[in-house]
């Protein structure tokens, strides 16, 4: 008894024995209650199922129930094993009983069974209770009877008496004692084994020994730097060493205490008195991350409880902290190189960048351009006043197309002074400012807030700050150089398109040019003046677009003025136009110009025709004078230097009050929809555009039929036609005979006279003696003399049927002719020679005072 082992052998078997009392008293108390339990079903079950047995109600209200009833009874008592099954009528006559005396005898309830039984039973109840009388004790169940009406007409009772419920209990003592007995030799002789084993264990140790075995662990259990608690099954704190004190910040009487009572937060009291088992969870306390382990300690030998190790990983998960935020950073990038620029717009790529950067990085991102560079021009250094390209985020400051003066000292104002970002995190917002820096030149700048709801920018978002906007500024830079190559093409192709249309005879002119969206093409238009008071009407479209587009339109513009000057008919205008883009491309080494396409009519106002070829480009539209429109029919011919086809023309008769309208194929051309879908939809926006101007008819088909951003050129014109009066138009035909260059030649004048023409009547005379004198001499016959008159010239033309035609040359003093030409050009403000099928006319224009 001396060692640990004997007295835990001692202690033990004191143990066991008590233990063992207590069991067995519990199974004979236990027996007891299940005897009892089962005698009050047994009662119910019998009660009941006769209670409720077939002609029962039958038999009671028959003449005799006691007969019928008492066999049955009697019967069912032995069948069942219990004491009696009494059934009582409403009067408590006793209509059976097991003691045949009794039979028929009325039963007087005692004050228990009135008082808390014969309500319940009147009340439709089954009722169980034990019934305790001087001599006789039982369980007993009783069960109403009902009749046909619903009313009780009797009751039955069946008893089993306590001294039957005792007899079977105390069969079974002897075998719960030998249990006990035996359970009590067993428990000896495992204790000790236990006690053997504990000697083993301790090797012989006495108090002393193990007393020093607990200091020494005691000592590294507050030695480790990993905190170590234990917890009770009821939520006390039992252990902490000092790993677990400094951890937690707890105070010195933490241990024995309630952990809700420690002063910890809501999270770690409910992580601690918690029974779920933890495995590497990480757990927030104040500013540390907790690495945390929770296993219980019953299933280790251990009381109900648990142990909870936690071990310091704060830099552990600010280096993971940093990793996750590197990576979300690099995710942010990746966005950005794939979203910002991808329009040479700068407004769109400023949107951009606040778009990625808003949510994710910022909470306000504002983009700021310094106005000479919204214009495209070079940035000229920091300027007090920029423009507000975008605006994502929470409203603050300028909208987006407005304004932004810089408030000196800002954090916006240092960041274009220095060239470098800055953080302000003092106040609310937290602000970063980064200039957009390209080739050390700012563009202007990045704006990234932070509101109260959000943290603070840190010096680490710099980095990712300038990343963002020396992305952005790259293709901000290059919207800027495409916005200025836009600007300066724009400028080119104005200024070799016409400035303003010349007013024409017999024609109401207006035009409509717009660039494309994306870049200036090559399409074109022009006006020229035809000998005749004809008119040519020009459209065209060079392939490409930007500089390099505008220029090639130029050429070809001033190359088709040229060839007009020739006063060729259409198809050979553009016969060699098509001969000079080939030359053209031929001289640069590639098709720079090959494709172009060209539109050339020609109306004659004095007859109303107008004469057109094309070259691979769209026909024109008519709408006529009662507003219908339509599409003539002109012979397609292949591009500009594609060659291998003729150019074909067509004379077309033009009703006075019609509306001509010429347009490039970027009017009605979409991505959306075929060319013949938008034919169709110039067709509506045209019909009954009789009765509008010319200039009202391109706003209504601008408006109308024109796609919002459209991706190419267009260029429209439109002509309203008018017809030259016949009162303006004077003909004669001349005979091949010199005596009647006199007779025309006065007939001529006294027809100016009528125009009131006198002033330039005598020059008039002299051109026309010229040239019929020409035409007699030199041409071939027939001979015709017409005069042309409108509001600003005077056009004399003498036709005939030779090809030969005249030129000016100086005459030496000594020649005796040579001279009528040359007096022609004094005379005339432009003379020139337009073959035709049958001839030439040499004509002559003279303008009117």
């Amino acid at each position: 008894m001396r060692s640990l082992a004997g007295r835990v052998l001692a202690v033990e078997l004191v143990i066991v024995l008590l233990l063992v009392a207590t069991a067995v008293i519990a199974m004979v108390l236990q027996a007891r209650s299940s005897t009892v339990g089962s005698a009050r079903q047994v009662t119910r079950g019998v009660a009941e199922s006769f209670a409720h047995a077939p002609g029962l109600v039958q038999a009671i209200d028959g003449p005799d129930p006691s007969a019928v009833l008492q066999p049955q009874a009697e019967a069912v008592r032995r069948a069942t094993g219990v004491d009696s099954i009494v059934v009582f009528n409403t009067s408590f006559v006793q209509l059976t009983s097991p003691y045949p005396d009794y039979v028929g005898k009325p039963y007087s309830p005692p004050p228990s069974v009135a008082r808390d039984v014969l309500p319940k039973l009147l009340a439709g109840q089954t009722v169980t209770f034990d019934l305790d009388q001087p001599d006789y004790r039982s369980i007993a169940t009783a069960v109403p009877v009902f009749g046909p009406d619903g009313r009780p007409e009797a009751v039955v009772a069946v008893n089993i008496t306590v001294g039957r419920v005792n007899s079977v209990v105390g069969a079974s003592l002897p075998v719960l004692l030998g249990g006990a007995a035996a359970a009590v030799a067993l428990s000896a002789v495992a204790t000790v084994l236990a006690s053997r084993r504990l000697l083993r264990q301790t090797r012989g140790l006495g108090p002393t020994e193990l007393a020093r075995m607990y200091e020494h662990h005691d000592a590294v259990l507050h030695a480790v730097r990993e905190g170590v608690l234990i917890i009770s099954g009821d939520g006390r704190l039992l252990l902490a060493n000092d790993e677990a004190r400094r951890l937690l910040d707890l105070p010195p009487d933490a241990e024995h205490q309630p952990v809700a009572e420690l002063g910890l937060d809501p999270e770690t009291v409910a992580l601690l008195a918690s029974a779920e088992e933890v495995t590497d969870g990480v757990h927030q306390a104040g500013d540390r991350s907790l690495a945390v382990n929770k296993r219980p300690t019953a299933p280790y030998g251990g009381q109900p409880g648990s142990v909870v190790t936690l071990r310091d990983s704060t830099e552990l998960h600010q280096l993971t902290d940093r990793v996750a935020a590197a990576g979300q950073r690099q995710r942010l990038l990746y966005e950005a190189g794939m979203r910002i620029g991808r329009t040479l717009d700068m407004t769109r790529t400023s949107e951009e960048l606040a778009e990625v950067a808003v949510g994710r990085f910022a909470d306000t991102v504002a983009v700021d351009l310094l106005e000479a560079v919204t214009r495209g021009e070079e940035p000229a250094g920091a300027e007090p006043e920029l423009r507000r390209a975008a605006l994502r985020g929470v409203p603050d400051g300028a909208p987006a197309g407005g304004s932004v003066t810089l408030a000196e000292g800002s954090a916006q104002a240092r960041c274009l002074e220095s060239g470098r970002a800055v953080l302000d995190s003092a106040g609310e917002p937290s602000v970063i400012a980064v200039p957009l820096l390209v080739r050390a030149d700012a563009l202007g700048l990045a704006e990234f807030r932070r509101t109260a709801d959000s943290p603070p920018f840190v010096p680490d978002d710099l980095l990712l700050a300038e990343e963002l906007a020396a992305r952005a500024a790259v293709s901000i830079d290059n919207a800027r150089r495409y916005t200025r190559e836009h600007g300066t093409a724009v400028a080119l192709q104005h200024s070799l398109l016409p400035r303003h249309l010349p007013p024409r005879t017999a024609l109401d002119l207006a035009y409509r040019y717009l660039p494309a969206h994306a870049g200036v093409g090559g399409d074109w238009f022009d006006v020229i003046a035809l000998p005749g008071l004809r008119t040519a009407l020009v459209v065209g479209d060079v392939v490409g677009h930007g500089i390099a587009a505008a220029v090639a339109m130029g050429r070809l513009r001033t190359a088709i003025r040229n060839f007009s000057a020739l006063d060729l008919p259409p198809d050979e205008v553009l016969g060699r136009l098509d001969e000079l883009v080939s030359q053209l491309d031929e001289e640069a080494g590639a098709t720079a110009i090959t494709g172009s396409t060209c539109l050339y009519a020609v109306y004659d106002p004095t007859s109303g025709i107008c004469t057109l070829a094309r070259a691979g480009h769209l026909g024109p539209a008519l709408v006529g004078p009662d507003g219908t429109v339509e599409y003539p029919e002109v012979p397609a011919s292949p591009p500009l230097g594609v060659g291998g086809h003729p150019f074909e023309t067509v004379e077309l008769p033009i009703a006075e009050g019609s509306r001509l309208v010429l347009f490039t194929d970027g009017l009605i051309a979409d991505r959306g929809h075929d060319l013949d879908q938008g034919l169709e939809r110039l067709r509506s926006a045209l019909t009954g555009g009789a009765d509008r101007s010319p200039d009202e008819l391109c706003e209504t088909v601008t408006r109308a039929v024109l796609a919002p951003h459209p991706a190419d050129d267009v260029a429209l014109l439109v002509a309203g036609t008018a017809r030259l009066a016949p009162d303006q138009v004077a003909e004669w035909d001349v005979p091949i005979d010199p005596a009647a260059v006199s007779r025309v030649r006065s007939a001529c004048v006294e027809q100016l006279d009528a125009w009131g023409l006198e002033e330039i009547a005598f020059g008039a005379e002299l051109i026309l003696s010229e040239l019929i004198t020409n035409a007699i001499r030199y041409g071939a016959p027939p001979v015709r003399v017409r005069l042309l008159r409108d509001g600003t010239e005077l056009v004399c033309e003498v036709s005939d049927g030779s090809s030969t035609a005249p030129h000016l040359r100086w005459a030496a003093t000594t020649d005796e002719g040579g001279r009528g030409i040359f007096l022609v050009a004094q005379l005339a403000h432009r003379w020139g020679t337009r073959y035709e099928a049958g001839g030439k006319v040499i004509w002559s224009e003279q303008t009117l005072p």
